[in-house]
């Protein structure tokens, strides 16, 4: 399992109690509190933080300086879906606790070389309304101090310094939240009662649709890419045409046209490119764009071979119509139901533009 990668079957989710078959609706979330106190254990010291490069939304922040509070770290990096559908809830808990006491931390450790610029993370941050601190790791080094392997990680800290929580991946928001509640009545606050906040999920943080997802995580660069079926295969790091099988299996990709496959991103040399994808889930995302300083590249989605009309994403219009001004995760489509297996195919008009990886949901 890649350190990104937390795709969860339908049987899987069901057991740690992600939500099955979530509307893809933009809608309020209504929770119920788990039964009883959570049992919690000492995982360890809250470690040090002095990695950081950077700081956003604050000034640094030590553990020394932060004991007294409750603290959650949030280890994110803004391309990945897996926390794109964490971030409503963190969102609402930083919102609702933090006049009792707690601290939230986002930990920004980026996958992808552009996502070490600041200014990117910045605007990630300022576009989807992270307004707690962020603590930019761009070298990793908080990630190791914690020995972290995920995105999404949160790690639930108490008032003297002690992790007493961990979550990796998406689902059990219920459980996190109460574990918030338990460490806040344990450090002296007051009135935090039980009830869970309100989660407000639109676009690319609503939940994914567990039932119907059939269609893994893919890079879509030399080294780690899986079911590639262009004739002849990948060429590593050489500008040549590509072209399509007669018929792609599920889950199985193909370029057409000029292409560089490089070891960490595919690059399209010539305008008119393609990229085909045979999938099975209610949502694709790609992440993609032109280099920093380049310019915008235009594109048009199909979806077997037809405009996506209503199954369209955030990121292109009923026509299959977009523009790609920033390496970012794009939402291509959303499907309403039936969810069955699907020809996805993008056409760039334009020339410059690199792809890192499919996600699904």
């Amino acid at each position: 399992m890649s350190p990104r990668q937390l795709f969860l079957p339908a049987a899987i989710a069901a057991a740690i109690g992600v939500s099955i078959g979530t509307s893809a609706k933009d809608a309020d979330m209504t929770r119920h509190p788990p039964t009883g106190a959570v049992k919690l254990s000492i995982e360890g010291d809250l470690p040090p933080l002095g990695g950081a490069t950077e700081w956003i939304n604050s000034g640094p922040l030590t553990a020394a300086s932060l004991r007294g509070h409750v603290v959650l770290i949030e280890f994110w990096t803004y391309t990945c879906i897996n926390w794109l559908r964490t971030l409503p809830y963190v969102r609402a808990w930083a919102a609702k606790y933090k006049d009792q006491g707690l601290v939230v931390i986002g930990v920004h450790s980026p996958e992808f070389e552009f996502e070490k610029d600041l200014g990117n993370v910045r605007r990630a941050a300022r576009d989807m309304r992270v307004d707690y601190p962020i603590a930019v790791d761009s070298e990793h080094a908080v990630w190791r101090a914690f020995r972290n392997e995920y995105w999404p990680a949160l790690y639930f800290v108490d008032a003297q310094g002690r992790i007493r929580h961990h979550r990796f991946g998406e689902g059990e928001y219920e459980r996190s939240e109460a574990v918030i509640q338990q460490l806040l009545t344990e450090a002296g606050a007051r009135g935090i009662g039980r009830d869970l906040g309100t989660v407000n999920a639109r676009g690319l943080e609503v939940a994914a649709d567990w039932g119907d997802l059939r269609s893994p995580e893919n890079y879509v660069d030399y080294a780690r890419t899986q079911n590639f079926a262009s004739p002849g295969g990948a060429v590593l790091g050489q500008r040549r045409d590509y072209a399509a099988p007669p018929r792609l299996s599920l889950n199985h990709w193909a370029l057409l046209g000029n292409w560089t496959v490089k070891q960490e991103a595919i690059r399209l040399e010539k305008a008119n490119g393609r990229i085909a994808y045979r999938f099975h889930a209610r949502d694709l995302h790609l992440v993609m764009g032109p280099p920093a300083g380049a310019q915008p590249v235009r594109f048009r989605v199909l979806i077997d071979g037809q405009p996506p009309g209503a199954a369209h994403g955030v990121d292109v219009d009923a026509q299959g119509y977009g523009t790609a001004a920033e390496q970012r995760l794009y939402q291509l489509i959303r499907q309403p139901k039936p969810i069955a297996d699907r020809l996805f195919e993008i056409e760039f008009l334009d020339p410059g533009l690199e792809a890192f990886a499919f996600t699904f949901g």
